[in-house]
Order: C-alpha cells, then structure tokens, then sequence
C-alpha cells in the first residue's frame, strides 16, 4: 500500500501547480523508496533505493536519448520567438506585393504535401511551422493589404486557417509514402481479409487523393482571401478610414 504514495504525490503536486516534471521525478523517487521499505530495513538501504530509481531514469533516458534530442527543437523555436521570429517573418512577407494570406497558405500547403509524401512529416508541424512562421507571415500578407492592424477577428480565422492547412496538407499527403504507418496499418487490415496488395499499389492510389485535396483546399485558401478582404473592409468601415 505504501508504493500508492506515489499517486498522492502526483495529485498534491498538480494541486499546488508545482512543475510537472519535477512532481513526476519525486512520485517515482517516493514509489521506489516505499516499494524497499519491509521490516528492519536500514537507511542505507533505502537510500540505495532512491539512487536506483534515479538510475533507471537515466538510463531509459540514454536508450532514447535520439528521440529525446526532437523535443530539443522546441525550447529553440520559443527562444527564436522571444528574439523575434515572428516579426521577422511579418517583415519577410511584407515586402513581397504579390503576397496574400490565401496564396501564401496555398504554397505551404504545396510544400507540406509534397514533403509528406517523401516521409518528411517532421519539417512542418504547429508548433516548429504553423505558430512560429506560417501564421505569422500570413497575417502580414493581410496587413499589408489592409494598410493596418487587423482585428482580432480577422486574425484568429488567419490562425485557424493556417492550422487547418498544415493538418490537410499532412493528412492527404503521408499516405503517399510508402513506409507511413497507415499504409503499414492498411496492408496488415487487409491481408487479414484475405486481400493481399503491395503498400505501393496504396501508395499510387493515394496520389489522387492529395491531388484532389490540394485543389479543394486550394480553392478554399483563394475563397478565404477573399473573406478576408471583406473583413477589412467592414473593419475599415467601422473605423470611418
């Protein structure tokens, strides 16, 4: 029962809103303390006890120590946000004229699809691509257009948008590679039915799909903009400009 210690650690230490990561470390230090402790142990022996469970932190962390290196990435992105990626990216987009938020969304939507398909799903993403760049360039293509800070309505929908892009372009674009868990997952379904395909007879068939996907979300980005330059233009006419 005293192994069960450990749960209350975890439900105090969210309770007082403590760093999870460290509630966490200190559950598992307390369940392997109480998982040593019997009649007459010693100090020391608990104490070995403690050090053990560290250790076994350390080494499940150093026998997957490559896949902890991509959450790495993400304190880089909050630092290069802090120094002004964001800006960087309104700035970057500003000086292209031709630039709007739907074109600029259609051709990240190119990019994400054709980079899933060649099994590169990591390089987008909404938290390394989305929130970091693509949104924030997108809403400077509308700033420029409305010669303006953009209302909070606007911009939320720019934001949506841009999410919804990153997913699509994703989604329709994986299953074109042919070592993708869903193809994976698809041959194995249907083998057990009986059927046996090859995972790149999925993967041609899948090329359609993303095809058909672009255009349609395509189409949308192009319709958005216009939605968008309404929206300005209600917000300019608010404002009596």
């Amino acid at each position: 029962m005293l192994v069960l210690l450990g749960i209350l650690v975890v439900v105090a230490g969210f309770v007082a809103r403590i760093n999870p990561l460290l509630v966490i470390l200190a559950a598992a230090i307390v369940t392997g303390v109480c998982a040593a402790i019997v009649p007459g142990v010693s100090l020391a022996a608990l104490w070995q006890a403690a050090v053990a469970t560290l250790s076994a932190f350390g080494d499940a962390f150093n026998d997957n120590r490559y896949f902890h290196v991509v959450w790495l990435v993400l304190p880089v992105i909050g630092l290069l946000e802090r120094a002004g990626l964001q800006e960087r990216a309104r700035m970057l987009i500003a000086k292209v004229k031709a630039a709007s938020a739907g074109r600029l969304l259609v051709v990240y939507l190119f990019i994400r699809q054709a980079t899933s398909a060649l099994g590169l799903t990591s390089l987008g993403g909404h938290p390394q691509m989305v929130r970091p760049l693509v949104a924030p360039m997108a809403e400077g293509a509308a700033e420029v257009e409305a010669g303006g800070a953009l209302s909070d309505d606007a911009r939320y929908c720019i934001r949506s948008m841009s999410a919804a892009t990153d997913n699509i372009g994703l989604f329709f674009g994986e299953d074109i590679f042919i070592a993708i868990g869903s193809i994976i997952l698809m041959v194995g379904f249907l083998e057990q039915a009986g059927i046996i395909v090859e995972p790149l007879q999925l993967s041609v068939w899948a090329i359609p799909t993303a095809i058909a996907a672009f255009i349609v979300h395509g189409a949308r980005l192009l319709v958005f903009d216009r939605e968008i330059r309404r929206r300005i233009a209600a917000q300019k006419t608010e404002t009596g400009q």
